[in-house]
């Protein structure tokens, strides 16, 4: 397991959600619809997760999607509580109880894990034969 690798992509992806949500506040049908708003990140982080477990899986050892997918989202969870919350979400009135109790948070966080556990098993399980 390449630790510093798959922190690096948990940052990696973390910043692709933040920078969505950053744009999707300031589109004006979405920033009105956070419906609309989950709709997407929900999507895109297949896509973002996708990218990270390449990113990860380039240069590690070919072993365990499912500790890769846990350590890159459990980062991008550490950079949520570290980050977000203290300057995005809290400015906008919110606290760290409400941003953790959101049900999406949780949804896309097993999404991610999934994804990169998806990758490994479609991208790299197969190809060691």
């Amino acid at each position: 397991m390449n630790y510093p690798r798959a922190l690096l992509a948990g940052v990696m992806a973390w910043l692709c959600v933040v920078i969505t949500f950053y744009v999707l506040e300031h589109i004006p049908f979405f920033k009105e619809s956070t419906t609309a708003q989950s709709f997407i990140a929900a999507f895109t982080i297949i896509f973002y997760a996708w990218f990270a477990a390449w990113f990860y899986y380039k240069k590690a050892a070919k072993k365990s999607g499912l500790l890769a997918g846990i350590l890159i989202t459990g980062t991008a969870l550490l950079l949520d509580i570290l980050v977000t919350v203290p300057f995005i979400e809290i400015p906008k009135g919110n606290t760290y109880q409400v941003f953790f109790s959101n049900p999406l948070l949780w949804i896309l966080a097993v999404i991610n894990v999934l994804t990169v556990f998806l990758y490994f098993k479609r991208n790299t399980a197969t190809n060691q034969n």
